[in-house]
């Protein structure tokens, strides 16, 4: 049975558990690979799979025709599988760019470090749609820098672990290190070496998941390291009849509006106003849809074509405050764009002006990074300067939302 928590400042630091055993996720909308797997040999002499591409090397068996046009010639590509994420775009910005509502190469590698770079957004893309023409063996190496410090003088212990989900349709995880027990943000997609590589880091207590949209493959993570997950019950959606609801099994369900604790460091803050949990009644659903956004969807969309109107009575979504090196990891609550700060209203699934008023909470916070699931890291000098960038953010969007 998973454990509740409510009330204010609760602390979890000890709590101990032991996994169950919980079958594997429906992917039964996800994309087929466009090859067969491929092996290559990694540094001790073990293999690894290489679905597709990504979580390896490239291959150069792919077709032709799903090389978008866009890239520039040269050793690296991106396919037409994109989706969009933005993920390679900030993480090696000098080689990716975005052409008619996708990413593609603008300029190919020239150093070491660029290479590296692009190799790294290789293998964080969710879709696995980049590639290079010839495997290559650097990938290998490209592998042992995940989990990715951010920031080794700023923020130390502060890492990115990479290797994206399409499930969280490519949201960011990351790693937080802390005497305390470390902690996993959100979930990225399982790969074995990643795995092995945070386990050297000194494994994870924890995996805090802010929200429904970004859990991924939170199940096989917990299993793996042994690690409690944490998630808002507005935020654990009840099981429809025959539709299997993953994140109902999580350790810990936090209740109520918080906040809560993880130690003297950690501080979990309610932010609701991007996502709830649904109720249908009577229960009509059949299908076997995934959990993640593209499930999601096509769960609202049943019901939209059966005219059923789904019952809404919590509100989830949390963001971690970390206090020591004054981080917000925010989820899909906030986070940077190319065209500056943004709620994601597009994906919003309850209510704008609610989710607003969450953003007005931040105001009393101290901090100065944004580390987003989706969206790119904001840094500010101090907290006035934070402050006076959400001020201006919710003068204009409070304009265009009233209550």
């Amino acid at each position: 049975m998973a454990l509740k928590l409510t009330g204010q400042a609760i602390n979890l630091t000890g709590l101990r558990y032991q996994p169950d055993l919980l079958p594997p996720s429906s992917s039964r909308f996800s994309k087929p690979p466009l090859t067969r797997p491929i092996k290559a040999i990694q540094s001790g002499g073990d293999e690894v799979a290489a679905a597709g591409a990504a979580s390896a090397v490239a291959t150069p068996t792919r077709a032709p025709s799903l090389r978008r046009p866009h890239n520039v010639d040269g050793e690296f590509f991106v396919d037409t599988r994109c989706i969009d994420c933005d993920t390679c775009r900030w993480m090696a910005p000098q080689i990716f760019t975005r052409v008619e509502g996708m990413s593609a190469v603008s300029k190919q590698p020239t150093s070491s470090e660029e290479r590296l770079n692009a190799l790294q957004a290789l293998l964080a893309c969710p879709t696995s749609s980049i590639h290079t023409e010839k495997p290559t063996r650097d990938v290998l190496e490209a592998q042992k820098t995940f989990p990715l410090p951010i920031d080794d003088k700023k923020i130390p212990g502060i890492y990115h672990c990479g290797y994206h989900s399409e499930k969280s349709y490519g949201a960011a995880s990351y790693l937080i290190i802390r005497p305390d027990g470390n902690i996993i943000v959100d979930s990225p997609r399982f790969t074995e070496k990643l795995a092995r590589n945070i386990e050297a880091l000194g494994g994870a207590n924890y995996m805090f998941l802010t929200h429904m949209d970004d859990v991924a493959d939170h199940e096989k993570w917990s299993k793996r390291l042994n690690c409690q997950r944490i998630l808002h019950s507005g935020d654990v959606p009840v099981h429809f009849h025959s539709v299997r609801v993953d994140t109902a099994d999580v350790e810990i369900k936090l209740e109520g509006n918080g906040p809560w604790s993880l130690g003297e460091d950690v501080e979990l803050i309610h932010v609701p106003g991007h996502t709830e949990d649904l109720v249908v009644s009577p229960p009509l659903i059949s299908a076997p849809y995934p959990v993640d956004m593209r499930g999601i969807l096509y769960y609202y969309l049943t019901l939209k074509l059966m005219n059923v109107t789904p019952v809404h009575n919590k509100q989830g979504s949390v963001c971690l405050f970390c206090k020591p090196h004054k981080i917000l990891f925010a989820g899909d609550h906030l986070g940077m764009t190319e065209f500056g700060l943004s709620i994601f209203e597009t994906y919003n699934r309850i209510s704008v002006p609610m989710q607003l008023d969450s953003v007005k909470k931040l105001l009393k916070l101290n901090f100065q990074w944004i580390l987003p699931g989706h969206g790119r890291r904001a840094e500010y000098k101090d907290s006035q300067e934070k402050d006076s960038a959400l001020e201006n953010f919710l003068q204009q969007k409070c304009s265009q939302y009233t209550t």
